[in-house]
């Protein structure tokens, strides 16, 4: 699980944890990913406020084959108005929500080879544009055809709001 600090570098970018899932039989299976907050002292004070996102990446045998994107806003709380109007130059992280767009996940799908392990990857469709779209079926083996990814995540920022965890259910 990954959080964008800045859309100007990955230079901000924190991985806020790692896990390691199967062997796992094919078919249809779900998984909660709880992990610590970013540090938002390593958050750039003007990135602090407005849109930014939470990716999780999947890999097989280090081969990435699929990254989903959530957009979150983060905002000062509705029970500070003022603060919402006029934001002082410096945030204050403990009156700071975070709103989370777990209903639209961004879904890229990557071309892996599943049997040789040593192979060269395909990371584009063929036109050498990477494929992004919402959660559908797909031919390249990641998933089953009726298989859909979802996510909610619940919580908030280390220093933001009142929770301090990120909580992620995936349904794979």
């Amino acid at each position: 699980m990954i959080y964008v600090g800045s859309a100007e570098t990955e230079e901000h970018d924190q991985v806020l944890d790692t896990i390691y899932v199967g062997p796992i039989p094919e078919g249809r299976h779900m998984f909660v990913f709880q992990a610590p907050p970013p540090d938002v002292t390593r958050i750039p004070e003007n990135d602090a406020l407005g849109v930014t996102v939470v990716l999780l990446t999947c890999s097989y045998r280090g081969q990435e084959f699929v990254r989903v994107g959530y957009f979150i806003n983060n905002e000062y709380s509705e029970n500070e108005p003022e603060l919402r109007e006029n934001p002082p130059a410096k945030p204050q992280f403990d009156k700071v929500v975070r709103n989370i767009l777990a209903s639209e996940p961004r879904v890229t799908r990557f071309k892996i080879n599943w049997a040789e392990p040593d192979a060269v990857t395909a990371t584009d469709s063929g036109d050498g544009n990477l494929e992004s779209h919402a959660p559908s079926n797909d031919s390249y083996g990641a998933f089953n055809t009726d298989s859909q990814i979802s996510g909610i995540f619940q919580g908030s920022l280390s220093g933001y709001g009142d929770n301090s965890n990120s909580v992620v259910h995936m349904e794979c």
